[in-house]
Protein backbone atom coordinates (compact mmCIF):
# COMPACT_ATOMS: atom_id res chain seq x y z
CA UNK A 1 0.00 0.00 0.00
CA UNK A 2 1.02 3.68 -0.38
CA UNK A 3 0.14 6.24 2.30
CA UNK A 4 0.50 10.00 2.68
CA UNK A 5 2.85 12.28 4.65
CA UNK A 6 3.59 12.33 8.36
CA UNK A 7 0.68 13.30 10.59
CA UNK A 8 0.93 16.25 12.97
CA UNK A 9 2.62 15.16 16.18
CA UNK A 10 -0.36 16.32 18.24
CA UNK A 11 -2.84 14.15 16.34
CA UNK A 12 -3.81 10.62 17.34
CA UNK A 13 -2.71 8.02 14.79
CA UNK A 14 -3.83 4.40 15.03
CA UNK A 15 -1.87 2.14 12.73
CA UNK A 16 0.62 -0.68 12.36
CA UNK A 17 4.21 -0.47 13.62
CA UNK A 18 7.00 -1.31 11.23
CA UNK A 19 10.68 -0.98 10.45
CA UNK A 20 12.13 1.08 7.60
CA UNK A 21 13.85 -1.23 5.15
CA UNK A 22 14.75 1.22 2.35
CA UNK A 23 14.56 4.96 1.56
CA UNK A 24 14.24 5.83 -2.13
CA UNK A 25 16.61 8.28 -3.84
CA UNK A 26 14.07 11.13 -3.82
CA UNK A 27 14.28 11.20 -0.02
CA UNK A 28 10.49 11.45 0.22
CA UNK A 29 9.46 7.80 -0.23
CA UNK A 30 10.46 4.83 1.89
CA UNK A 31 9.56 1.17 2.32
CA UNK A 32 8.46 -0.43 5.59
CA UNK A 33 8.37 -4.00 6.84
CA UNK A 34 5.19 -4.15 8.90
CA UNK A 35 4.50 -6.12 12.03
CA UNK A 36 2.86 -9.38 11.03
CA UNK A 37 4.87 -9.80 7.84
CA UNK A 38 3.30 -7.24 5.50
CA UNK A 39 5.06 -4.41 3.67
CA UNK A 40 4.18 -0.84 2.65
CA UNK A 41 5.52 1.88 0.36
CA UNK A 42 5.12 5.22 2.14
CA UNK A 43 5.10 8.57 0.32
CA UNK A 44 5.79 11.91 2.06
CA UNK A 45 5.37 15.45 0.78
CA UNK A 46 8.65 16.49 2.42
CA UNK A 47 12.11 15.06 2.80
CA UNK A 48 12.24 12.45 5.57
CA UNK A 49 15.07 12.02 8.04
CA UNK A 50 14.75 8.24 8.20
CA UNK A 51 17.22 5.45 7.65
CA UNK A 52 17.13 1.66 7.53
CA UNK A 53 16.09 0.19 10.89
CA UNK A 54 14.07 3.19 12.13
CA UNK A 55 10.68 2.46 13.68
CA UNK A 56 7.51 4.05 12.30
CA UNK A 57 3.74 3.79 12.80
CA UNK A 58 1.83 3.49 9.52
CA UNK A 59 -1.90 3.89 8.79
CA UNK A 60 -4.05 4.48 5.70
CA UNK A 61 -3.87 8.25 6.27
CA UNK A 62 -0.24 8.81 7.22
CA UNK A 63 2.78 7.78 9.23
CA UNK A 64 4.62 8.80 12.37
CA UNK A 65 8.21 8.31 13.46
CA UNK A 66 8.62 6.26 16.65
CA UNK A 67 11.48 6.28 19.14
CA UNK A 68 14.34 3.92 18.40
CA UNK A 69 13.64 0.40 19.59
CA UNK A 70 9.88 0.93 19.89
CA UNK A 71 9.37 -2.11 17.70
CA UNK A 72 12.10 -4.50 16.71
CA UNK A 73 12.23 -6.58 13.56
CA UNK A 74 10.33 -9.84 13.99
CA UNK A 75 12.64 -12.69 14.91
CA UNK A 76 12.61 -15.57 12.46
CA UNK A 77 14.08 -19.06 12.69
CA UNK A 78 16.07 -20.92 10.06
CA UNK A 79 18.63 -23.67 9.54
CA UNK A 80 22.13 -22.78 8.36
CA UNK A 81 23.03 -24.35 5.03
CA UNK A 82 26.27 -22.49 4.28
CA UNK A 83 28.34 -19.77 5.93
CA UNK A 84 30.07 -17.12 3.79
CA UNK A 85 32.39 -14.29 4.82
CA UNK A 86 29.70 -11.70 4.15
CA UNK A 87 26.49 -13.62 4.72
CA UNK A 88 24.68 -16.81 5.68
CA UNK A 89 22.55 -19.10 3.52
CA UNK A 90 19.51 -20.21 5.53
CA UNK A 91 16.72 -22.70 4.97
CA UNK A 92 13.46 -21.18 6.25
CA UNK A 93 9.80 -22.10 6.07
CA UNK A 94 9.60 -19.88 2.97
CA UNK A 95 12.54 -21.52 1.20
CA UNK A 96 16.24 -20.72 0.90
CA UNK A 97 17.31 -17.19 1.92
CA UNK A 98 20.65 -15.40 1.78
CA UNK A 99 21.13 -13.06 4.76
CA UNK A 100 23.61 -10.47 3.48
CA UNK A 101 25.22 -9.54 6.76
CA UNK A 102 28.60 -10.65 8.05
CA UNK A 103 28.02 -13.43 10.63
CA UNK A 104 29.34 -12.74 14.10
CA UNK A 105 32.42 -14.82 14.88
CA UNK A 106 31.37 -15.40 18.49
CA UNK A 107 28.39 -17.43 17.30
CA UNK A 108 30.62 -20.00 15.63
CA UNK A 109 28.04 -20.75 12.95
CA UNK A 110 28.18 -24.09 11.16
CA UNK A 111 25.93 -25.83 8.61
CA UNK A 112 23.01 -27.53 10.35
CA UNK A 113 22.69 -24.97 13.17
CA UNK A 114 19.17 -23.77 13.96
CA UNK A 115 19.36 -20.00 14.43
CA UNK A 116 17.37 -16.84 15.10
CA UNK A 117 17.73 -13.94 12.66
CA UNK A 118 16.14 -10.63 11.71
CA UNK A 119 16.45 -8.33 8.74
CA UNK A 120 18.33 -5.61 10.60
CA UNK A 121 20.92 -7.62 12.51
CA UNK A 122 21.22 -10.85 10.55
CA UNK A 123 21.82 -14.04 12.55
CA UNK A 124 21.66 -13.20 16.26
CA UNK A 125 21.53 -16.49 18.15
CA UNK A 126 22.17 -20.23 17.79
CA UNK A 127 19.17 -22.14 19.14
CA UNK A 128 20.45 -25.63 18.46
CA UNK A 129 23.55 -27.20 16.95
CA UNK A 130 21.31 -29.51 14.88
CA UNK A 131 18.31 -28.80 12.62
CA UNK A 132 14.95 -28.19 14.31
CA UNK A 133 12.27 -27.82 11.65
CA UNK A 134 8.65 -28.42 10.88
CA UNK A 135 8.54 -31.18 8.29
CA UNK A 136 6.18 -33.35 6.27
CA UNK A 137 8.20 -36.46 7.07
CA UNK A 138 10.01 -36.31 10.38
CA UNK A 139 13.05 -38.17 11.58
CA UNK A 140 12.26 -38.35 15.28
CA UNK A 141 12.26 -41.75 16.95
CA UNK A 142 8.49 -41.77 17.44
CA UNK A 143 7.99 -40.98 13.76
CA UNK A 144 10.29 -43.79 12.64
CA UNK A 145 7.95 -46.29 14.27
CA UNK A 146 5.32 -45.30 11.72
CA UNK A 147 7.33 -47.22 9.14
CA UNK A 148 7.33 -50.37 11.26
CA UNK A 149 4.75 -52.78 9.91
CA UNK A 150 2.74 -54.78 12.43
CA UNK A 151 0.70 -57.87 11.57
CA UNK A 152 -1.29 -57.71 14.82
CA UNK A 153 -4.91 -58.64 14.21
CA UNK A 154 -4.20 -59.96 10.73
CA UNK A 155 -4.04 -63.54 9.55
CA UNK A 156 -0.72 -65.26 10.00
CA UNK A 157 1.04 -65.41 6.65
CA UNK A 158 3.18 -68.20 5.25
CA UNK A 159 4.47 -69.11 1.83
CA UNK A 160 1.29 -71.16 1.41
CA UNK A 161 -0.52 -67.80 1.47
CA UNK A 162 1.12 -66.92 -1.84
CA UNK A 163 -0.46 -68.69 -4.78
CA UNK A 164 1.53 -69.70 -7.85
CA UNK A 165 4.98 -68.40 -8.81
CA UNK A 166 6.86 -71.52 -7.68
CA UNK A 167 10.30 -70.26 -8.82
CA UNK A 168 9.74 -66.87 -7.16
CA UNK A 169 8.76 -68.47 -3.84
CA UNK A 170 11.76 -70.82 -4.00
CA UNK A 171 14.11 -67.87 -4.47
CA UNK A 172 12.44 -66.01 -1.59
CA UNK A 173 12.91 -69.03 0.69
CA UNK A 174 16.61 -69.04 -0.17
CA UNK A 175 16.77 -65.42 0.89
CA UNK A 176 15.43 -66.27 4.35
CA UNK A 177 17.29 -69.51 4.92
CA UNK A 178 20.69 -68.30 3.79
CA UNK A 179 20.68 -64.57 4.42
CA UNK A 180 18.72 -64.25 7.66
CA UNK A 181 18.92 -67.64 9.34
CA UNK A 182 22.48 -68.67 8.40
CA UNK A 183 24.41 -65.43 8.74
CA UNK A 184 27.02 -67.03 10.99
CA UNK A 185 27.79 -69.72 8.43
CA UNK A 186 28.15 -67.12 5.69
CA UNK A 187 30.46 -65.08 7.89
CA UNK A 188 32.63 -68.13 8.64
CA UNK A 189 32.84 -68.93 4.93
CA UNK A 190 33.83 -65.32 4.28
CA UNK A 191 31.09 -64.78 1.71
CA UNK A 192 29.58 -61.39 1.11
CA UNK A 193 25.94 -61.24 2.24
CA UNK A 194 23.14 -60.32 -0.10
CA UNK A 195 22.41 -56.72 0.83
CA UNK A 196 19.46 -55.94 -1.36
CA UNK A 197 16.78 -57.70 -3.38
CA UNK A 198 14.64 -55.97 -5.97
CA UNK A 199 11.23 -57.29 -6.98
CA UNK A 200 10.27 -56.32 -10.53
CA UNK A 201 7.13 -56.84 -12.55
CA UNK A 202 3.73 -55.37 -13.44
CA UNK A 203 1.44 -53.89 -10.76
CA UNK A 204 -0.71 -56.32 -8.81
CA UNK A 205 1.57 -59.34 -9.15
CA UNK A 206 2.16 -59.75 -5.39
CA UNK A 207 5.50 -58.02 -4.78
CA UNK A 208 4.46 -56.30 -1.54
CA UNK A 209 2.48 -59.35 -0.39
CA UNK A 210 5.53 -61.60 -0.72
CA UNK A 211 7.70 -59.10 1.19
CA UNK A 212 5.25 -59.24 4.12
CA UNK A 213 5.31 -63.04 4.01
CA UNK A 214 9.12 -63.05 4.12
CA UNK A 215 9.07 -60.76 7.16
CA UNK A 216 6.58 -62.93 9.07
CA UNK A 217 8.20 -66.25 8.21
CA UNK A 218 11.66 -64.97 9.13
CA UNK A 219 10.30 -63.22 12.27
CA UNK A 220 12.13 -60.08 11.19
CA UNK A 221 11.16 -56.54 12.09
CA UNK A 222 9.58 -55.21 8.91
CA UNK A 223 9.83 -51.56 7.85
CA UNK A 224 7.42 -50.67 5.05
CA UNK A 225 8.43 -47.49 3.23
CA UNK A 226 6.30 -46.17 0.41
CA UNK A 227 8.63 -44.27 -1.90
CA UNK A 228 6.69 -40.98 -2.04
CA UNK A 229 6.14 -40.94 1.75
CA UNK A 230 9.81 -40.45 2.48
CA UNK A 231 10.24 -37.43 0.21
CA UNK A 232 10.22 -34.14 2.12
CA UNK A 233 10.17 -30.54 0.95
CA UNK A 234 12.87 -29.77 3.51
CA UNK A 235 16.41 -29.99 2.24
CA UNK A 236 18.20 -32.93 3.88
CA UNK A 237 15.16 -34.48 5.58
CA UNK A 238 14.81 -37.41 3.18
CA UNK A 239 18.45 -38.40 3.60
CA UNK A 240 18.27 -38.02 7.37
CA UNK A 241 15.16 -40.20 7.50
CA UNK A 242 16.96 -42.91 5.52
CA UNK A 243 20.00 -42.76 7.82
CA UNK A 244 17.87 -43.03 10.94
CA UNK A 245 15.78 -45.82 9.44
CA UNK A 246 18.83 -47.94 8.61
CA UNK A 247 20.36 -47.23 12.02
CA UNK A 248 17.14 -48.30 13.75
CA UNK A 249 16.95 -51.50 11.68
CA UNK A 250 20.54 -52.36 12.63
CA UNK A 251 19.54 -52.49 16.32
CA UNK A 252 17.05 -55.30 15.66
CA UNK A 253 17.94 -58.99 15.84
CA UNK A 254 16.96 -59.20 12.18
CA UNK A 255 15.21 -56.65 10.01
CA UNK A 256 13.84 -56.09 6.52
CA UNK A 257 13.46 -52.63 5.02
CA UNK A 258 11.00 -52.75 2.15
CA UNK A 259 10.83 -49.84 -0.33
CA UNK A 260 7.61 -49.91 -2.32
CA UNK A 261 7.67 -47.88 -5.54
CA UNK A 262 11.39 -47.29 -5.21
CA UNK A 263 11.46 -45.77 -8.69
CA UNK A 264 9.76 -42.68 -7.21
CA UNK A 265 12.81 -41.89 -5.05
CA UNK A 266 15.68 -43.59 -6.87
CA UNK A 267 15.13 -42.65 -10.49
CA UNK A 268 18.00 -42.69 -12.94
CA UNK A 269 20.15 -39.60 -12.43
CA UNK A 270 20.75 -37.24 -15.33
CA UNK A 271 21.28 -33.61 -16.19
CA UNK A 272 17.58 -32.92 -15.76
CA UNK A 273 17.30 -34.67 -12.36
CA UNK A 274 16.43 -32.47 -9.40
CA UNK A 275 18.79 -32.10 -6.47
CA UNK A 276 16.50 -33.98 -4.08
CA UNK A 277 16.49 -37.11 -6.27
CA UNK A 278 20.27 -37.09 -6.64
CA UNK A 279 20.81 -36.71 -2.90
CA UNK A 280 18.42 -39.56 -2.03
CA UNK A 281 20.08 -41.93 -4.52
CA UNK A 282 23.52 -40.99 -3.20
CA UNK A 283 22.36 -41.63 0.37
CA UNK A 284 20.94 -45.05 -0.54
CA UNK A 285 24.21 -46.00 -2.21
CA UNK A 286 26.17 -44.95 0.87
CA UNK A 287 23.91 -46.93 3.20
CA UNK A 288 24.01 -50.08 1.07
CA UNK A 289 27.78 -49.87 0.72
CA UNK A 290 28.08 -49.43 4.48
CA UNK A 291 26.66 -52.87 5.30
CA UNK A 292 29.04 -55.09 7.24
CA UNK A 293 29.48 -58.78 6.50
CA UNK A 294 27.54 -59.71 9.65
CA UNK A 295 24.71 -57.29 8.95
CA UNK A 296 21.28 -58.44 10.07
CA UNK A 297 19.44 -56.15 7.65
CA UNK A 298 18.12 -57.06 4.20
CA UNK A 299 16.74 -54.35 1.93
CA UNK A 300 13.94 -55.30 -0.45
CA UNK A 301 12.60 -52.93 -3.08
CA UNK A 302 9.71 -53.21 -5.52
CA UNK A 303 9.17 -51.50 -8.84
CA UNK A 304 7.21 -51.99 -12.02
CA UNK A 305 9.64 -49.74 -13.89
CA UNK A 306 13.06 -51.31 -13.47
CA UNK A 307 14.32 -49.33 -16.46
CA UNK A 308 13.84 -46.10 -14.49
CA UNK A 309 15.98 -47.16 -11.50
CA UNK A 310 19.40 -45.56 -11.24
CA UNK A 311 21.83 -48.13 -12.63
CA UNK A 312 24.28 -47.59 -9.76
CA UNK A 313 21.79 -49.22 -7.37
CA UNK A 314 21.64 -52.36 -9.52
CA UNK A 315 25.35 -53.09 -9.47
CA UNK A 316 26.70 -56.12 -7.54
CA UNK A 317 27.01 -55.45 -3.82
CA UNK A 318 23.86 -53.34 -3.68
CA UNK A 319 20.64 -54.84 -5.02
CA UNK A 320 22.29 -58.18 -5.68
CA UNK A 321 19.21 -60.20 -6.52
CA UNK A 322 16.46 -59.38 -8.97
CA UNK A 323 13.31 -61.49 -8.63
CA UNK A 324 10.94 -61.02 -11.53
CA UNK A 325 7.18 -61.24 -11.04
CA UNK A 326 5.82 -61.83 -14.52
CA UNK A 327 2.11 -61.99 -15.17
CA UNK A 328 0.91 -65.36 -13.83
CA UNK A 329 0.69 -68.41 -16.07
CA UNK A 330 -2.50 -70.44 -16.27
CA UNK A 331 -1.21 -72.74 -13.52
CA UNK A 332 -0.27 -69.72 -11.38
CA UNK A 333 -3.72 -68.22 -11.88
CA UNK A 334 -5.40 -71.45 -10.83
CA UNK A 335 -3.28 -71.65 -7.67
CA UNK A 336 -3.91 -67.97 -6.83
CA UNK A 337 -7.67 -68.58 -7.07
CA UNK A 338 -7.31 -71.69 -4.89
CA UNK A 339 -5.35 -69.89 -2.17
CA UNK A 340 -7.97 -67.16 -1.92
CA UNK A 341 -10.78 -69.75 -1.82
CA UNK A 342 -9.31 -71.25 1.36
CA UNK A 343 -10.14 -68.08 3.30
CA UNK A 344 -13.72 -67.82 2.08
CA UNK A 345 -16.91 -69.78 2.63
CA UNK A 346 -17.95 -71.47 -0.60
CA UNK A 347 -20.50 -74.08 -1.66
CA UNK A 348 -20.39 -76.64 -4.44
CA UNK A 349 -17.77 -76.99 -7.15
CA UNK A 350 -16.45 -73.63 -8.36
CA UNK A 351 -15.28 -73.06 -11.96
CA UNK A 352 -11.71 -72.16 -10.95
CA UNK A 353 -10.02 -74.01 -13.81
CA UNK A 354 -12.28 -72.37 -16.38
CA UNK A 355 -11.65 -68.91 -14.95
CA UNK A 356 -7.90 -69.56 -14.92
CA UNK A 357 -8.08 -70.40 -18.62
CA UNK A 358 -10.12 -67.29 -19.44
CA UNK A 359 -7.92 -64.80 -17.58
CA UNK A 360 -4.76 -64.79 -19.66
CA UNK A 361 -2.81 -61.59 -18.96
CA UNK A 362 -4.54 -60.92 -15.62
CA UNK A 363 -2.53 -60.04 -12.53
CA UNK A 364 -3.04 -61.60 -9.10
CA UNK A 365 -4.80 -58.44 -7.91
CA UNK A 366 -7.31 -58.66 -10.76
CA UNK A 367 -7.99 -62.31 -9.95
CA UNK A 368 -8.61 -61.39 -6.32
CA UNK A 369 -11.13 -58.80 -7.51
CA UNK A 370 -13.26 -61.68 -8.81
CA UNK A 371 -13.59 -63.04 -5.27
CA UNK A 372 -14.58 -59.60 -3.98
CA UNK A 373 -17.31 -59.26 -6.58
CA UNK A 374 -18.51 -62.83 -5.96
CA UNK A 375 -18.79 -62.18 -2.21
CA UNK A 376 -20.83 -59.01 -2.87
CA UNK A 377 -23.19 -60.91 -5.15
CA UNK A 378 -23.73 -63.70 -2.63
CA UNK A 379 -24.28 -61.30 0.28
CA UNK A 380 -26.71 -59.13 -1.70
CA UNK A 381 -28.72 -62.29 -2.40
CA UNK A 382 -28.78 -62.99 1.38
CA UNK A 383 -26.59 -66.07 1.06
CA UNK A 384 -23.66 -66.89 3.33
CA UNK A 385 -21.47 -68.75 0.84
CA UNK A 386 -20.14 -68.15 -2.66
CA UNK A 387 -21.55 -70.41 -5.38
CA UNK A 388 -20.48 -71.13 -8.96
CA UNK A 389 -22.97 -68.65 -10.46
CA UNK A 390 -21.46 -65.89 -8.29
CA UNK A 391 -18.03 -66.62 -9.73
CA UNK A 392 -19.33 -66.53 -13.30
CA UNK A 393 -21.12 -63.20 -12.81
CA UNK A 394 -18.14 -61.78 -10.89
CA UNK A 395 -15.83 -62.64 -13.79
CA UNK A 396 -18.13 -60.76 -16.17
CA UNK A 397 -18.23 -57.74 -13.85
CA UNK A 398 -14.46 -57.48 -13.54
CA UNK A 399 -14.04 -57.94 -17.28
CA UNK A 400 -16.47 -55.09 -17.99
CA UNK A 401 -14.75 -52.61 -15.70
CA UNK A 402 -13.58 -49.46 -17.57
CA UNK A 403 -9.97 -49.86 -16.49
CA UNK A 404 -9.94 -53.48 -17.59
CA UNK A 405 -11.49 -52.55 -20.95
CA UNK A 406 -8.87 -49.86 -21.56
CA UNK A 407 -6.03 -52.27 -20.77
CA UNK A 408 -7.52 -54.86 -23.12
CA UNK A 409 -7.92 -52.30 -25.90
CA UNK A 410 -4.32 -51.20 -25.46
CA UNK A 411 -3.14 -54.77 -25.81
CA UNK A 412 -1.96 -55.03 -22.19
CA UNK A 413 -4.21 -58.03 -21.58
Amino acid sequence: MTVGPEENASSVLIGTPGTVSFVESDGRTFHVQLQGGGAARVGSGELVSLSRGDSVLVSQTGWHALPKGTWLDPVSVGVVRKVFKKGVLLETNLGIRLIKKRPRKRLGLAPGNTVEYDEQNGVTKVISASPIRLRDVGVDDDVLTEYEYSANGQERLSFDSFGGYESVVTRAKELIETQLEHREELREIGAQPVKGVIFTGPPGTGKTHLARIIAQVSEATFYLVSGPSIVSKWVGDSEETLRRLFAEAATQERAIIFFDEIDSIAARRGNDSNGESKRVVAQLLTLLDGFEAASNVVVIAATNRIEDIDEALLRPGRFDWEIEFALPSVQDRYEILQVRAKGLKTVGVLPLEEIAQLTDGWSGAMLTAIWTEAAILAASDKRQAIADEDMARAYERVTSRPVHAKREAAGVL
